[in-house]
């Protein structure tokens, strides 16, 4: 059963500046909704940026120990608007 640390330190370890959080949406270790802030997502389309985010994860998933991630990627620029229009809850 996964954790939602081991998830964020996988990521972290591919995008070290990257300000992530992860939740586990059903409490069963296996489904996860991340929130991903990274300068690296600058210019690159959503593909782009989730491809960037599930590169870690690729093993996890690959065996089903990780069955679904929603992602949320955002540049900074991207996150402080949106935090500023709902309050952070996006």
């Amino acid at each position: 059963m996964l954790n939602p640390e081991t998830l964020i330190a996988r990521i972290r370890s591919a995008m070290p500046e990257a300000q992530v959080e992860v939740v586990d949406t059903t409490g069963t270790g296996d489904h996860f909704e991340a929130r991903i802030v990274s300068t690296r997502f600058e210019g690159k389309s959503m593909v782009e940026q989730h491809q960037l985010v599930y590169a870690p994860l690729k093993d996890l998933l690959a065996t089903g120990e990780l069955h679904a991630l929603a992602l949320r990627t955002y540049t900074p620029a991207q996150w402080e608007k949106a935090s500023k229009t709902s309050g952070g809850q996006r």
